[in-house]
């Protein structure tokens, strides 16, 4: 069967955004003063064969922990695309 999934990588709470933190700055230029903060993420989009929804979900845990994401720093979210 045919699984796709949108991985969202984010900073962990108390992580530096210096992406973030520098788009807001840009905005804040830019004449938007009422941005009041800015984080960035990553999506992923995985299409994927698998036996199952759960051997697919544990394929793309295994991704996440392995290469995607960095578990010290970041975050991810698995979503299951319609």
């Amino acid at each position: 069967m045919k699984f796709t999934v949108d991985v969202v990588i984010s900073l962990k709470k108390g992580v530096l955004d210096a992406e973030g933190e520098a788009t807001k700055k840009a905005l804040r230029l830019l004449g938007y003063k009422n941005v009041e903060n800015v984080s960035s993420k990553k999506v992923f989009r995985i299409e994927l064969n698998a036996k199952s929804r759960e051997d697919a979900g544990e394929m793309v845990r295994e991704m996440c922990e392995r290469m995607l994401a960095n578990p010290v720093i970041q975050d991810y979210e698995i979503r299951w695309a319609d």
